[in-house]
């Protein structure tokens, strides 16, 4: 049904959905065996959002009426990991949103009535989803008995496909009126007073020319301040908020890859030796190649400085003839056979020129080749080429110069219009298809011709076996069965000479550099105990990722909350250093500028020097010569001009600066900025007032657990 069709290519542009992969075959495999306790309510539970509980099979239930849709938009039949990834995460915040946000909405008494629904999708204010859906592509109207006619047939007369998708778009633009309304209440109570505008116009306005001069902490040796256990206590106490930790684990594993042995190089090489025979008298080289290399054919011709060079050698300089075969050598993890099957003296460059007509299904194909033929037999009797490109070629690029090309060589062009170009006649018009299209193809000109050839390689690349394999595994099982404790584990690798990496992880997290789909690992560090060996679900302590195993342990824990002071101390040290450091600064500064306003002069005395930087104002991000320095950028533009600040602290160190002049753009539209501001409040408002909303409510998430 066109409906259908038109829902399934435009849906993309009108829902935001994001999507991803559910691992879960371990748990349905669990629920259906006898007496599991996943059967258990508390077992189930993949979260829950302001006390209740949300339970698994609820959960995937909507991921997958989202991830229908999501299918249903890109007519894929399978969704890959990535997809699905981003499917639960989009279900999930789905379900906070509508149980937060719809708590909120029964308070304040924001609804949509069912006559709003209907003027949204039959009445007078059409909802732009359903207009852009049930406009007629012909005339470029919206069509309401279009709407009419598929909710008439919504019940029987339609898929269940495009019913639920229907639904889901209704569900859509609810959720959107629905957020409208309420934005629109928060926007009502929104005002910037005169005073706010005012002052909002001085700090964009007000640009200020000033002179600074900086003493960096690294000035001060560190033997130079005494730190002693109260201060870092007295500042860890007062500074926990700097010290709030998300809740992580530490792990440390063993990498065993799984690498070709010495046997399999052997056998590889063994297998190009024999078969070299039958490649020799092979007639039909393409057909051999793909039946039996690892590689097949590469349909390219190639000039002397694109062959490599042991062939090109071969080839050029030893006169190889067609059906010579040269080898086998190694090269890339692979054994190969060269076999020369063809050389023609060839042009290396052609110019050309083109008319494309595109075609996105077999009715407007059928369309185009019927022009095409039509447009070729034009030419073929003399009608202009570019006259009729500016026409008809959809290839804007193109068109405007008479769908000229220029020159171009091997490899530059989809390979049907390369092929088309290169065997043309110069003159010669073809038709030739690609994925961009109908191509009409006239070839106006070729290159000088040189020797080209195109080679035929066998190639057996080296991969490791099923013993090698299993070889591997026995080694990683071995490891982790002798050594199961961190002691042990540690004191084994060091003497065994084997790397351990490190990684931190949060249970949400999916990534570890280096690993191939690492998530069972960063799972089984969240259900272990410290010091113990990681373990798959199944209880294996080894895990296959990629072509390797891994073995692990747990290092450390870490819980959400403020981190211990013991395990921050080092940070602590390097502020109560810094802020140490900074009172000498600022003594010192402040010795040297008494009874002085001269930059220059106090810049003597400290054996420092001055820094000049102009039109800075209070929304400045950066400072010519020190970067980023919010500080600096703050005081002076509370300075009035030829003021001399007093000694503060920045990122880099202790600054004094004075202001020279401030200038003042002259913008004074108190009622514009209110406008702006006011606008600007509004955007943020829209965001900050459901985080807000979200933030108040408690939200446990244990989807990690099962995903």
């Amino acid at each position: 049904m066109a409906t259908l069709q038109k829902i399934r290519t435009q849906g993309g542009l009108l829902v935001a959905i994001v999507i991803g992969l559910a691992l879960v075959a371990f748990i349905l495999g669990d629920l259906f065996q006898s007496g599991s306790s996943l059967f258990t309510r508390g077992r189930l539970e993949v979260g829950s959002i302001k006390g209740e509980s949300v339970q698994y099979p609820d959960f995937m239930t909507k991921a997958e009426q989202l991830a229908e849709i999501y299918r249903s938009n890109t007519g894929q039949t399978q969704l890959n990991d990535d997809e699905w990834v981003q499917v639960r995460e989009q279900t999930w915040e789905n379900m906070i949103r509508e149980k937060v946000m719809g708590d909120v909405y029964d308070e304040v008494g924001v609804a949509v009535s069912s006559d709003e629904m209907f003027d949204m999708v039959q009445g007078n204010n059409i909802h732009p989803i359903v207009q852009q859906i049930f406009t007629d592509p012909n005339t470029g109207i919206f069509d309401r008995g279009m709407v009419v006619n598929f909710l008439k047939n919504l019940e029987m007369g339609v898929s269940p496909e495009q019913r639920n998708y229907w639904l889901y778009l209704e569900d859509q633009i609810l959720n959107e009126r629905l957020q409208s309304k309420y934005n629109n209440l928060i926007g009502k109570a929104l005002y910037v007073t005169g005073n706010e505008a005012q002052t909002s116009i001085e700090h964009r306005s007000r640009n200020i020319n000033f002179e600074y001069l900086v003493l960096n902490y690294s000035s001060i040796p560190d033997s130079a301040v005494n730190i002693t256990e109260s201060d870092l206590k007295a500042y860890y106490e007062a500074n926990t908020n700097e010290f709030k930790v998300e809740k992580t684990r530490e792990i440390e594993y063993i990498i065993f890859p799984v690498e070709p042995s010495p046997a399999d190089f052997a056998a590889g090489e063994r297998w190009i030796n024999e078969i070299r025979d039958d490649f020799r008298n092979a007639t039909d080289n393409v057909q051999f190649i793909n039946s039996n290399s690892d590689v097949s054919f590469v349909d390219v011709w190639f000039k002397k400085e694109s062959v490599p060079a042991n062939l090109s050698a071969w080839i050029f300089d030893e006169g190889a003839v067609v059906g010579d075969v040269f080898g086998p050598y190694f090269e890339n993890d692979s054994y190969k056979l060269a076999k020369l099957h063809a050389s023609e003296m060839m042009p290396d460059s052609v110019e050309a020129r083109h008319i494309l007509l595109r075609a996105t299904n077999a009715q407007e194909a059928a369309a185009a080749q019927m022009l095409a033929d039509s447009i070729k037999g034009l030419i073929e009797k003399g009608s202009d080429f570019a006259t009729l490109a500016r026409q008809y070629s959809t290839d804007t690029g193109s068109a405007v110069t008479g769908g000229d090309l220029g020159w171009f060589g091997r490899g530059m062009m989809v390979k049907p219009f390369e092929d088309a170009a290169f065997n043309n006649k110069v003159g010669e018009v073809t038709i030739v298809p690609s994925q961009f299209g109908l191509h009409i193809v006239q070839t106006t000109r070729k290159g000088a011709l040189i020797p080209q050839v195109q080679v035929a390689v066998l190639e057996r690349t080296v991969t490791p076996s099923t013993q090698t394999n299993q070889a591997v595994y026995a080694v990683a099982s071995k490891f982790v069965s002798e050594n199961t404790n961190r002691q042990k584990f540690d004191a084994a690798a060091e003497a065994q000479g084997l790397v351990k990496k490190v990684a931190v992880v949060r249970e949400s997290d999916r990534m570890i550099p280096g690993l191939d789909s690492p998530r069972p690992l960063i799972r089984a560090a969240f259900d272990a105990e410290v010091n113990s060996v990681l373990k798959n679900t199944d209880g294996s302590p080894i895990f296959e990722f990629g072509e390797s195993f891994i073995v692990g342990t747990l290092t450390k824990e870490t819980e959400e909350g403020v981190a211990p002071f013991e395990s921050v101390k080092v940070r602590v040290e390097l502020a109560v250093e810094r802020e140490k450091k900074a009172a000498l600064l600022a003594d010192r500064i402040r010795t040297a500028s008494e009874g002085k306003s001269d930059m220059y002069a106090i810049a003597t005395a400290l054996n420092a020097s001055v820094n000049v930087a102009s039109n800075i104002n209070f929304n400045s991000v950066t400072v010519p010569g020190v970067g980023s320095e919010p500080a600096l950028i703050g005081t002076v533009s509370a300075l009035e001009s030829g003021a001399l600040s007093k000694p503060f602290k920045g990122n880099t160190g202790v600054f004094l600066a004075k202001v020279n002049s401030v200038e003042d753009s002259g913008a004074d539209d108190i009622d514009a900025e209110k406008t702006r501001l006011v606008q600007s409040m509004g955007f943020r408002a829209t965001y900050q007032a459901y985080e807000a909303h979200r933030e108040a409510v408690k939200i446990e998430d244990y989807r990690s657990k099962f995903f």
